[in-house]
């Protein structure tokens, strides 16, 4: 292998390890995302004792977003479990 073909394979790979750095830097961010909406939802649900019309809206809003996140609207929202 000459020093040419060296660097092009070092390069390549460094291109590609950095890639694979910044897909998983993104996936953690959009898990941290994620979290926290999940608690903004869960508030606005359980805890909140303002039940003005505003609720529903953020909510929506918190949805739509995570639908633009993760291609699932219903990504935080509970998830029933059968037994048997």
């Amino acid at each position: 292998m000459t020093k040419a073909e060296n660097r092009a394979a070092a390069k390549a790979y460094h291109q590609e390890r950095m890639r694979k750095l910044a897909e998983e830097a993104r996936a953690a961010d959009i898990a941290a995302d994620l979290a926290e909406l999940g608690r903004l939802r869960h508030y606005l649900i359980f805890s909140r004792k303002d039940w003005r019309a505003d609720r529903d809206k953020l909510m929506t809003a918190i949805d739509d977003y995570v639908e633009e996140m993760t291609g699932d609207r219903t990504a935080l929202h509970a998830k029933n479990h059968k037994c048997g």
